[in-house]
């Protein structure tokens, strides 16, 4: 996800200011019909995978990276929820530049939050590995 969000960040976003407003719909709607099928099944493991540290944590790992990890996944989702979805919803019935801007500012939380997340579970694996 880390790779993901960076490129959605940094290279994919800035490309709706790009698209002409006649053809802005369309290519928002394929945006979100095609990244869903990328970050749906992601998101999903994502989570699976930090519940199940929570229930099976390796001795190695202390208690606090696994909760500072679920608590950055949390932040992740609710900000997805709350924000980067309606705002995408707003977005799909045509550009505006105010929705837009919210957008990749909003969305500068998400991206730092799962690079943190990444870097945690760099630190766990390496951990692990010693």
């Amino acid at each position: 996800m880390v790779g993901l969000i960076w490129f959605v960040q940094t290279v994919h976003y800035p490309l709706f200011r790009r698209v002409g407003s006649a053809q802005f719909r369309d290519y928002h709607n394929d945006h979100t019909s095609g990244i869903q099928w990328v970050v749906g099944p992601a998101m999903l493991v994502e989570g699976i995978t930090a519940t199940a540290l929570v229930f099976h944590r390796p001795p190695v790992v202390t208690q606090t990276s696994v909760w500072l990890g679920m608590f950055l996944l949390v932040m992740i989702w609710v900000s997805t929820a709350v924000v980067q979805v309606p705002l995408h919803n707003f977005l799909a019935r045509g550009f505006d530049l105010r929705a837009y801007r919210r957008l990749v500012v909003t969305n500068w939380l998400r991206t730092i939050a799962w690079s943190l997340r990444g870097l945690l579970i760099m630190a766990m694996v390496g951990k692990q590995i010693r």
